[in-house]
């Protein structure tokens, strides 16, 4: 199998935080999306993997260590970042012009095709744009360039729920030929419901759940009971429970096994957010 991305034992240590030997593979023609609350190592892992920081471990991109990518090698990375690098005077003349000659492979023709669909203002510079205007910038320009990897930190943070929509449908279609990859965070995580092909949760500075995203389709259920009738269950048959005042949550890892012995009960597919919540907070 060919990977664009592997990340092998990555640790990177701060005074208050430590990221804790990360181990994963992104597959060419896949979609990774990253998860965890605030502060558990998102930024820091893709900032290791572009490598704007010091790190331990090794990160191999396109299959080379990712400090000696060559430029070519470089420009095949995609990147949308939290921080804009481009001047706020700027408007999307400026800002073609630029792109065309940082990169080889700029596809103006492309860049000007999505500025027209996604009805993004060409005479005004991008301090008038609003947050989700910004990034709408940031995302067509990652991905004018024709790279093979998208490396996406929260792309679709303040974007109205119809562009969102539409950006994810161009990231499906960006990884369609089997040969691009992406590798995305989000606090929106009902966005990776849609096209993610592996979910990876982190927290505090360790991923504590890498799975493929047809396993928590497939395999993963959620049952809610009352309090009173908790004690039918077998506590084999589930992995985390959270208990309210009346009610119970049960996270099942094998529901049709649950289904088997407690026919009479729902069972549903958890959400990513549900399952971040049973994962962390559930006993």
């Amino acid at each position: 199998m060919k990977y664009n991305l592997e990340v092998n034992n990555l640790t990177k240590e701060y005074p208050d935080f430590k990221l804790n030997k990360l181990n994963f593979k992104l597959p060419a023609g896949k979609i990774i999306g990253l998860i965890g609350k605030n502060g558990s190592g998102k930024t820091t892992t893709i900032k290791a993997i572009l490598n704007l920081i010091n790190y331990d471990g090794q990160i191999k991109i396109f299959n080379e260590d990712n400090h000696e990518l060559t430029k070519i090698e470089r420009e095949q990375i995609g990147i949308v970042l939290d921080d804009s690098f481009f001047s706020p005077i700027l408007n999307v003349h400026d800002i073609n012009n630029l792109m065309r000659h940082f990169y080889h492979n700029w596809n103006e023709k492309q860049f000007y095709k999505y500025v027209k669909e996604f009805k993004i203002p060409t005479n005004r510079s991008l301090k008038e744009f609003s947050n989700g205007m910004k990034m709408k910038v940031k995302v067509i320009c990652a991905i004018s360039h024709e790279p093979k990897l998208l490396i996406l930190d929260e792309p679709t943070n303040g974007l109205d729920p119809i562009f969102r929509y539409e950006i994810l449908d161009m990231f499906s279609k960006f990884v369609s030929n089997n040969t691009n990859s992406i590798l995305i965070t989000t606090h929106i995580t009902s966005d990776l419901e849609h096209i993610a092909d592996e979910i990876i949760f982190m927290d505090e500075g360790k991923i504590i759940l890498d799975t493929k995203k047809e396993v928590i389709d497939n395999s993963y259920g959620l049952v809610e009971l009352p309090k009173t009738d908790l004690s039918t269950i077998n506590k084999n048959a589930y992995s985390k429970i959270l208990q309210y005042k009346d009610t119970c949550l049960l996270l099942i890892m094998d529901k049709t096994k649950f289904m088997e012995e407690y026919p009479h009960l729902n069972i549903r597919k958890p959400s990513l957010e549900e399952l971040m919540l049973l994962i962390v907070k559930g006993v």
